[in-house]
């Protein structure tokens, strides 16, 4: 079992990553407190929106410049984005701005709840893997969408657990342990994780990984939030690969009742006869 769990890395498309925490860099207080919280969470993969993004100077951007010379993979998203059309689009300046070919695919079909369009999120994640791209789209938790994108060529699918930013946990941990049990692909948890337990639940269920942003970059520490997430993914990875005993309906003694003290004294009360 060490050697099984010395051995559990997360693989994108072919790339090995030791942290199954995906880190997302907006609304931190300040960018010091970014870099600190990015650290300890030992995340490897960063995602930030294309559209905050100077592509005519990547190298002078004021988020990215923090980043610069740091083991990081750039998982730039298409967030603001209303169409395929728009998505593909974002993300081929992405690229062309040397920010990589990863994408993760956001396209937001209602602007109170921020949940995403199923349709077009399916049409961008087909057109950009055949362009090429590692495409990651974030989409509902609807394990007949999560199975149909893997088809069309998603690299990871990534449900989330409830809206963005609402911090109301996983609304449907049924479907997510479905969603994960029937992938082919890394399932990564994306969007209304609000703590380290949820991250821990959701690792538990079978995912694969965990993306947060709010979460650490709004906590009243965001640096101990960061460090408690990356705890939280472990832990719960490991009970995932142990196995957790079975409901039960009525309680059970974890010690057998027979050669018990109290069965031992009965017998000597009665002469030893039953």
């Amino acid at each position: 079992m060490e050697e099984k769990v010395s051995r559990d890395p997360l693989v994108i498309a072919g790339h090995t990553l030791s942290s199954r925490f995906l880190f997302g860099t907006g609304r931190f207080p300040s960018p010091a407190v970014l870099q600190q919280a990015l650290e300890a969470s030992g995340a490897e993969v960063i995602t930030f929106a294309v559209r905050r993004v100077n592509l005519e100077s990547v190298e002078d951007d004021s988020v990215l410049q923090h980043f610069e010379g740091k083991p990081v993979t750039y998982l730039p998203n298409t967030s603001g984005a209303r169409t395929a059309e728009e998505a593909v689009r974002i993300a081929r300046l992405a690229r062309a701005a040397g920010l990589g070919n990863w994408i993760k695919v956001e396209i937001s079909g209602d602007s109170r709840s921020l949940l995403p369009d199923p349709i077009e999120t399916l049409r961008a994640t087909e057109e950009l893997a055949k362009d090429g791209f590692i495409v990651l789209p974030y989409t509902s938790d609807d394990p007949i969408l999560c199975k149909r994108l893997e088809e069309a060529g998603a690299s990871a699918v990534m449900p989330g657990g409830s809206p963005i930013g609402t911090g109301l946990g996983l609304l449907n941990p049924y479907n997510l342990a479905l969603i994960a049990e029937q992938a082919s692909v890394p399932i990564i948890i994306d969007a209304g994780i609000g703590s380290a337990k949820d991250a821990a639940e959701a690792m538990e269920l079978g995912a694969d990984g965990i993306l947060a942003n709010t979460p650490i970059a709004k906590a009243q520490d965001p640096i101990i939030m960061a460090r408690a997430f990356r705890l939280a993914i472990e832990a719960g990875r490991l009970a995932w690969l142990a196995g957790r005993i079975p409901r039960k309906k009525y309680a059970s003694a974890s010690s057998d009742w027979a050669g018990s003290l109290f069965e031992a004294a009965a017998g000597a009360d009665s002469g030893g006869k039953p």
